[in-house]
């Protein structure tokens, strides 16, 4: 992998990632950019335990731009774009729009591919490997800058996630604090290995492979399988076989192994609802250990992948018991959802 860093017009960090050892980027970004202004707060909630970033210039970000004026493109025939070069393999920089700036943490933008209609699914093994390289610099690099507790990886896709970008692409949040759905995990694994002298997630695995009704598909180094308490219709949770705190802890052999079975999973995610059904929106989420912390050995790093849509043309809506009082209702069983998920295996 080749990692070239250079600047955006108005002074953000613009990374590109290349397969190629040869690969020359030395477009310049030529925009008339002022330079960036951010009002990130983080705000204590004294009831909850929690923080809230508060980031009133995000009101003004791009929304739903035509395919044509994407700023996430290259910049081709005249037109500029975030991204300075005419073509690009995979591209990281700096959120224009950031939620997280400065002593606040960090966003970032991660392009999977220069092609507008395709999707991380479309993406050959190659170029999977390729961003997943780029996930693990960047939650390298994010570790080192002061103040960042927590990396954070992900994609939303679809318009129904709300996504207001329509090309391929993921976000990175370096967070000041280590998140709630985190430290329930944190507090869990405690608990467990407490109470069993074992390791939670090790014994979470156990589990699904013993019970074998939710696992979707599994390879030497990977397992994926629906929990047994889902909260999405359909949602999976993707485990290294040997536990490891974050990406950057992942061996060579789970790193080769990586993009065949998420690309297998994305493709599934796509068929669930039949032929005719628009893509699946999804969301894709790394959860890694935070970097402080004397348990950070006991936490399992994990993608969890889930969709919103619980049926062909039905979305599932948080309620008022689910965002009034974070308790879920599923209404797809996780071994009917897992069931489905393999029927839609690749040929």
């Amino acid at each position: 992998m080749k990692k070239t860093v250079t600047t955006l017009a108005d002074g953000r960090e613009l990374i590109y990632y290349d397969a190629r050892d040869d690969a020359v980027r030395d477009a310049v970004d030529a925009r008339p950019l002022d330079p960036v202004s951010s009002a990130s707060e983080i705000r204590y909630d004294a009831l909850l335990g929690d923080s809230v970033a508060v980031a009133s210039h995000r009101q003004t970000r791009t929304y739903h731009p035509p395919a044509d004026e994407c700023p996430l493109c290259p910049t081709r025939d005249e037109r500029l774009s975030e991204i300075p070069a005419p073509d690009y393999e995979v591209a990281v920089f700096e959120n224009r729009f950031p939620s997280l700036a400065g002593e606040n943490g960090r966003c970032e933008v991660v392009c999977f591919t220069s092609d507008h209609d395709a999707s991380f699914a479309d993406l050959t093994p190659e170029r999977a490997a390729l961003v997943l390289d780029a996930w693990t610099d960047r939650t390298a690099e994010l570790a080192e800058r002061p103040g960042v507790e927590q990396v954070y990886c992900f994609e939303n896709r679809g318009a129904e996630i709300g996504v207001t970008l329509g090309h391929p692409h993921g976000q990175i949040y370096g967070f000041p604090y280590v998140t709630p759905r985190t430290a329930l995990m944190r507090r869990q694994a405690a608990e467990h290995r407490a109470r069993t002298g074992r390791n939670l997630f090790d014994d979470v695995v156990a589990r699904e492979r013993a019970d074998k009704v939710r696992v979707v598909l599994e390879n030497e180094h990977w397992i994926a399988f629906v929990p047994y308490a889902a909260h999405w219709p359909y949602e999976v949770h993707l485990h290294p076989t040997r536990r490891v705190p974050d990406l950057r802890a992942l061996d060579g052999a789970a790193r080769t192994a990586f993009p065949q079975i998420y690309l297998e999973l994305l493709r599934r995610f796509d068929r669930i609802f039949g032929p005719g059904e628009p893509p699946t929106p999804y969301i894709a989420a790394w959860h890694q250990a935070p970097f402080t912390g004397e348990d950070r050995a006991e936490f399992g790093l994990h993608l969890e992948l889930f969709t919103v849509r619980r049926a062909p043309g039905r979305l599932k809506y948080l309620a008022g018991t689910e965002s009034g009082m974070g308790a879920f209702m599923n209404d797809v069983p996780p071994e009917t959802a897992a069931e489905r998920l393999r029927e839609v295996a690749s040929k």
